[in-house]
C-alpha cells in the first residue's frame, strides 16, 4: 500500500512513519525536511504534492496549525490560523486528493478531544477540530469509488509533555494507542467516523 503521511516531521508523524514503513511504501510530506514539501495552507502546494506523488492508497494527516493562547488575545487574525491551517488545510487535502487517490482508498484526518472537551487557551483548536469532524461526516456520504474518510481524535499525547499542564486530569494517549487509531481508519471498513484512541 502507498501511504502519504502529511506532517511526517512532527511528533505524531514521525512515529507513524516508523510504524507503517515496516509494511508499506510511505511518502513523507511536510513543510520542511521530507520526501515531498507541502504547505497545507496553499491549494497550489497541495496540488503539486499530489502531482509529485501520483496515485496513492491512503493519506494520513497529522498536520494543522492553530492558535494557542489566552481568549483575550484571540482576534480574527489569530483565529484564521486554525481556519486556514487545521480546518481548510485538511479539507483541501481531501477535496484535491480525491482526484488522485486510488479506488477504495482512504483519508484519515487529525482532530482532537478539544472538539467536545474544551480547555483554556484552545478555543481556536476546538472550533477547527469540530469543523473537520463535521466535514468528515459530510464527505463520507458523497465520496465515490469506495473511498473512505475518518478522523482520529486523541487527547494530549504522551510524547508531548509540554502540553500536559493544559489538560489537567487527562490521561495521555500512548503512541501505540494513537497508531492503532490510524490503523483502524486505514485498514478497517469504517467511514465518516471520529475514532477516539483512548
Amino acid at each position: 500500500m502507498k501511504i502519504i503521511i502529511v506532517g511526517a516531521s512532527g511528533t505524531m508523524g514521525r512515529h507513524l512513519v516508523t510504524a507503517f514503513s515496516k509494511e508499506h511504501e510511505v511518502i513523507k510530506a511536510s513543510s520542511t525536511g521530507c520526501n515531498v514539501q507541502v504547505d497545507i495552507t496553499s491549494t497550489a502546494s497541495i496540488e503539486n504534492m499530489y502531482k509529485q506523488v501520483g496515485a496513492f492508497d491512503a493519506l494520513i494527516s497529522t498536520a494543522g496549525p492553530t492558535f494557542v493562547g489566552p481568549w483575550k488575545k484571540l482576534t480574527d487574525r489569530e483565529f484564521r490560523q486554525g481556519v486556514e491551517g487545521k480546518m481548510m488545510g485538511q479539507i483541501n487535502l481531501v477535496l484535491i486528493g480525491q482526484h488522485y487517490i486510488n479506488p477504495k482508498g482512504s483519508f484519515t484526518l487529525i482532530t482532537g478531544a478539544l472538539s467536545h472537551d474544551p480547555q483554556k487557551n484552545f478555543a481556536n483548536a476546538s472550533a477547527a477540530n469540530a469543523a473537520v469532524e463535521g466535514f468528515v461526516r459530510g464527505a463520507a456520504i458523497e465520496l465515490e469509488n469506495g473511498i473512505r474518510i475518518n478522523a482520529v481524535s486523541p487527547t494530549v499525547i504522551e510524547n508531548s509533555p509540554q502540553y500536559f499542564p493544559y489538560f489537567p486530569g487527562d490521561i495521555p494517549v500512548t503512541m501505540q494507542q494513537l497508531e492503532y487509531g490510524f490503523r483502524k481508519s486505514i485498514f478497517g471498513a469504517n467511514t465518516g467516523q471520529v475514532i477516539k484512541p483512548y
